[in-house]
């Protein structure tokens, strides 16, 4: 199934037709900061607030979004979002994985890799003002189940 019909038309895949079955999946995201900068962050909390709370807040509205921001992307009904932040010490980063569950016809991939990606803009816009140079990388889906198919990278 593609997004494009006989006519060469961008359309939203029919899905009702697939089984309605508990999907799950899970993306992860790392947000890396120099040494210097790393160093000052000692707790969750910058001068904009708890970066944590504020980027699992915008994690979980962003999934809830998602069909409104990926073109021809399904609404799906959510059933729980859970966000997960860590520090790396070791790396000088910040590591945010998105699990996103549904009972659905279809899966909630993009949810979660939208999630993480929101998460991960959160906490640069909440740390920018320390060095604008901090990178957001390795967004990849990590899981999914449910379905055809089951995925595990």
């Amino acid at each position: 199934m593609n997004h494009i019909n006989k006519k060469d038309n961008p359309h939203i895949v029919d899905t009702s037709q697939k089984r309605i079955t508990e999907r799950l999946a899970k993306a992860v995201g790392e947000i890396k900061f120099d040494k210097e900068t790393y160093k000052k962050i000692h707790s969750f909390k910058t001068k904009k607030g708890n970066f944590e709370k504020t980027a699992i807040i915008a994690g979980i509205m962003a999934a809830k979004e998602t069909s409104r921001l990926i073109p021809l992307c399904h609404n799906i009904p959510i059933n729980h979002i859970n966000i997960d932040i860590k520090k790396n010490d070791k790396s000088f980063s910040i590591i945010i994985e998105a699990t996103v569950k549904t009972n659905a016809n279809t899966g909630v991939e993009m949810e979660a890799l939208t999630a993480v990606s929101i998460s991960c803009l959160t906490v640069y816009d909440m740390f920018k003002y320390l060095n604008k140079s901090i990178i957001i990388n390795k967004i990849k889906l990590i899981s999914k189940s449910g379905g055809k198919s089951d995925y595990k990278s």
